[in-house]
């Protein structure tokens, strides 16, 4: 046998390995129909895999093997409960499901007959770890993943009722503008893949769907690659080489060639979706074609300019729109959240577009661009490739095509067309308007020329970012974000002759660095950003001023809070100067100044400005990420303003928010989930408030790994709740692994640093270990002063903690002084009523009955008693000490109806927390 033919019967057979047996010899007959010798030779090693493979399994699989497939083992998947079957490919089965508790529709995928193939298992957990890190409103989402009983995988995504984007342009009749768009809205999100390093490979019409609010929706990330991991050997890739996991008519050559991928291979499947829109045809006709066959057109053969194809499609009449033929990784349904399937004979013509001469030019230039054979000479990513969409959307000169004068004009009159048709009549100014129109087309050009290198320095930016030295692959396995950043400031800091380039690198390396709590680093570099843009656009300018909010919040992270104020107010009041007012950099300015006043502690005048960037986010009509953040700001100032029942209101809907936007495990959604713990913590509902806490720190760990500050709020915030269920030695262990994080982030004063000591403070205390306590307290208090300039509220729980040290050590004196300076900070900070003032009322009048002082103690008790008892449970251990105390006070004043009054409460009250022991 020559090389040659077993070459084709081994891509035969890795084809047909993918199918389900039933179809096997079907799709050979069809493939081989020019050599039909060939498929029994493919059958018989199809056979001799399958017998292999059963040799290593159990009976039970080669019963099932011989009796027939596999049928689903149950109808509930956890929460999930099947509804029908969405359908098959050769790896896995979808389900159409609804979550039960939820009511919401879902799509399972089961992976079928893992056991037969390994290769299969991984490419199926791959994709299941591909979709978990993919969070865009465009990309289908992963929701849950588990195995049955018997070890099959399963996962839980999305479910996109939708139809693919040719067929919604065909059925739709869609202008040329609604298909870029549509583009567009695709390219986004296979950019959002690629920037988190994730190449799809499999880019198809049916791997879009296009839902019917016209959004769009990417799916299949069934043969995706980690860039990391796309270097395979030449040895391995050779066995591979064919059509195999893609899809023929939308593959790139080096694809077919078994060559290593990149971007740049998207971008030309990108660039094939974009004929096929253009023209109501793909580029190559591969029907009827064999693997080689097919794969030689794809390498050789150059495809027709779009202009040409519909010119001639326009003068003859557009043919039937049929999908493409040919095999990737799954059949379409079941590669993931699917549509409703819909019939070959149900398809309407996908026809081409109508668009001028001028417009067709540019077409052409920007579909053959991408689909180039050399992926040196194609765009050099999917963001340069929308720059050019959005180009050819405005009317401006594309960066892929020569720079020509004439070409340029003709773009600048076709802007200016009513300007220039105007300037024709008055022939009196003709010299002066052609001597105006040439200088003004240079200085078009040369602005131009400048944004285009510009871009394409951003662009070799980002990919030397990535790639190390090695353009075709990316980052060695041990790359990561730190050395990724340092080596991103070493490659800005060579963009000196583009100072505009480089200082917006520079401040969006410097906001990275910040949220990975490296504060010095981001500092030197948001000040570099902040004194270079001075420089270009002057003091007073739009970009300064966003520079200027974001280095405000660098200063609010660094607890420098009256700078912070003071950057944020300025930034704000020279964007609304520069900007109109409804702009978005108005409202993420607000956002900002709301977050500062909620750090000081002024939360009246924080709910004011976020409730203006609430307003301005909501104006567009859509849930966007901006509204779910400017809405969970304003939800966390009413929370410490005392409005509970608002904050849970508003928590609630930015929870569903967050979900919807981001899937269930993102740090967004652990947010949520700390702040309605919090407030099942406010209530006493301290169990609940832990199972919250729990689920929270479970996201952020697996999200920012164990030594992240954000991993050390979710343990503090476990640990308080431990603390107020008494268990002590959990709660401490917790807190101490909080503490020191935080201190190795923020240094030794921090307010971070200080909530974590203060619950520590609260754990010796409760054990009686009063001299450890006060040293927590009085640090806490000295972190407090020391970053709030002396007013704030979480100075008087400070305070009012360190006195509770005292009342327990039965140094009354002491106690009383410092809870009267508690109530004298919160009668400054905080609102009449607010909880924090009863509860430490409580603890005063307390400190006044063991003094001896009944009458001043009556008062304070019953006072707080009011204000925690209209905000918590009955059974909250502060109103319990409360009723004790009444009881006492009113026995030692001769009120016994009062006394008896409160003992009831105390008995039913003590009763029902017994029972729920």
């Amino acid at each position: 046998m020559d090389s040659a033919r077993w070459q084709r019967i081994q891509t035969l057979f890795h084809d047909a390995a993918d199918l389900p047996p039933c179809e096997q010899e079907a799709f050979l007959r069809v493939v081989c129909h020019d050599d039909e010798t060939l498929v029994p030779e493919v059958l018989a090693l199809l056979q001799e895999d399958a017998r292999s493979s059963l040799l290593d399994k159990g009976v039970s699989h080669v019963a099932e093997a011989v009796l027939g497939p596999v049928t689903l083992p149950c109808r509930e998947f956890g929460p999930y409960r099947i509804r029908e079957a969405l359908g098959e490919g050769g790896m896995g089965v979808v389900y159409l499901a609804e979550r039960q508790d939820l009511h919401s529709l879902v799509a399972i995928k089961l992976l079928r007959d893992a056991w037969l193939s390994p290769a299969r298992r991984e490419r199926f957990a791959s994709e299941q770890r591909t979709l978990a890190q993919l969070n865009h409103p465009a990309i289908a989402r992963l929701y849950d993943a588990d195995t049955l009983p018997d070890g099959t995988p399963w996962f839980v995504m999305e479910y996109v009722e939708g139809v693919p984007l040719t067929e919604y342009c065909a059925r739709h009749a869609s202008p040329l503008r609604q298909r870029l768009q549509l583009l567009r809205a695709v390219c986004e999100a296979v950019q959002y893949a690629h920037s988190s390093a994730v190449i799809h490979r499999d880019l198809k019409p049916s791997n879009i769907l296009v839902k019917a609010d016209g959004s769009v929706r990417l799916l299949d990330f069934g043969i995706a690659k980690q860039i990391e991991t796309l270097e395979t050997p030449q040895s391995v890739q050779a066995t591979m080489t064919g059509l195999r996991l893609m899809t023929p008519a939308y593959a790139a050559p080096e694809q077919v060639r078994g060559e290593r991928v990149g971007v740049h291979t998207d971008v030309y499947s990108l660039g094939v979706i974009l004929y096929e829109l253009l023209t109501g045809r793909l580029p190559f006709d591969l029907s009827r074609r064999t693997p080689a066959e097919a794969e030689q057109v794809i390498v050789s053969q150059e495809p027709e300019r779009p202009s040409a194809v519909a010119r001639r499609d326009t003068s003859v009449g557009a043919p039937p729109f049929h999908p493409p033929s040919g095999k990737g990784g799954d059949s379409n349904s079941s590669s993931g959240p699917l549509q409703r399937s819909v019939g070959l004979s149900g398809r309407v013509a996908l026809s081409a577009v109508s668009a001028t001469k001028a417009e067709w030019s540019d077409l052409d230039v920007v579909c053959l661009t991408a689909m180039h054979k050399d992926p040196q000479r194609r765009y050099r990513s999917v963001e340069a490739l929308v720059r050019d969409l959005d180009h050819f959307q405005r009317g401006e000169p594309l960066e892929a095509r020569p720079e020509t004068l004439g070409y340029r004009a003709g773009k600048f009159v076709r802007r200016n067309r009513n300007a220039v048709a105007a300037t024709a009549l008055v022939l009196a100014a003709a010299i002066a308007l052609v001597t105006f129109f040439t200088v003004r087309l240079t200085r078009a050009r040369n602005q131009a020329l400048a944004e285009a290198a510009r871009a394409g320095r951003t662009q070799r930016f980002v990919l030397n970012l990535f790639q190390g030295g090695d353009e075709a692959a990316g980052p060695a396995d041990s790359l990561r974000v730190i050395s990724l950043l340092d080596r991103g400031v070493q490659e800005a800091q060579a963009l000196s002759r583009d100072p505009a380039a480089q200082a917006e690198l520079y401040q969006t390396l410097g906001t990275i660095y910040q949220k990975l709590g490296k504060f010095d680093r981001a500092e030197s570099l948001l000040g570099s950003a902040l004194d270079e843009r001075k420089r270009l656009y002057g003091a007073d300018s739009a970009e300064v001023a966003e520079t200027t909010v974001l280095f405000g919040l660098l200063r609010a992270d660094q607890a420098q809070l009256p700078q912070a104020e003071q950057l944020v107010r300025d930034g704000l009041a020279m964007a609304k100067r520069r900007l109109p007012p409804n702009h978005p950099a108005i409202a993420r300015a607000d956002d900002a100044l709301g977050k500062v006043l909620e750090e000081r502690g002024s939360y009246d005048q924080a709910i004011a400005v976020l409730e203006d960037a609430v307003r301005l986010h909501s104006s567009g009509g859509a849930m966007t990420p901006e509204l779910a953040d400017s809405l969970a700001h304003l939800g966390n100032n009413h929370f410490y303003a005392g409005h509970y029942q608002v904050f849970d209101s508003i928590t609630h809907r930015v929870l569903d928010m967050h979900k919807q936007l981001y899937g269930e495990r993102h740090p967004s959604v652990a947010e949520d989930l700390i702040n309605l713990g919090a407030v099942q913590h406010e209530y006493g509902n301290y169990a609940q408030a832990e199972k919250y806490f729990r689920q929270a720190l479970d996201i952020n760990r697996a999200y920012y790994g164990k030594e992240h500050y954000k991993t050390a709020s979710s343990l503090t915030q476990l640990g308080r709740s431990l603390v107020f269920q008494d268990r002590f030695d959990e709660a401490t262990a917790v807190l101490t692994e909080a503490l020191g994080i935080q201190e190795h982030v923020f240094g030794k004063v921090h307010p971070k640093v200080a909530s974590a000591l203060n619950d520590l403070g609260n754990a010796a205390s409760k054990q009686g270990k009063y001299a450890a306590a006060e040293q927590y307290f009085t640090r806490v208090r000295d972190i407090y002063r020391t970053v709030y300039n002396g007013r704030h509220y979480v100075i008087g729980i400070a305070t009012s903690n360190l006195a509770s040290v005292y009342l327990a050590e039965k140094d009354y004196q002491r106690a009383e002084a410092l809870f009267r300076e508690a109530l004298q900070m919160y009668a400054r900070t905080l609102p009449d009523g607010h909880l924090n003032v009863g509860i430490t009322r409580i603890k005063l009048g307390r400190t006044l009955l063991r003094a001896g002082r009944v009458a001043e103690a009556e008062r304070e008790s019953k006072l707080g008693y009011q204000i925690v008892g209209r905000q918590t449970l009955p059974t909250v251990t502060w109103l319990q000490n409360a009723r004790q105390d009444l009881i006492e006070e009113y026995d030692a004043l001769k009120q016994p109806d009062q006394a008896q009054h409160f003992r009831d409460e105390l008995a039913k009250m003590t009763a029902t927390l017994a029972a729920k022991k």
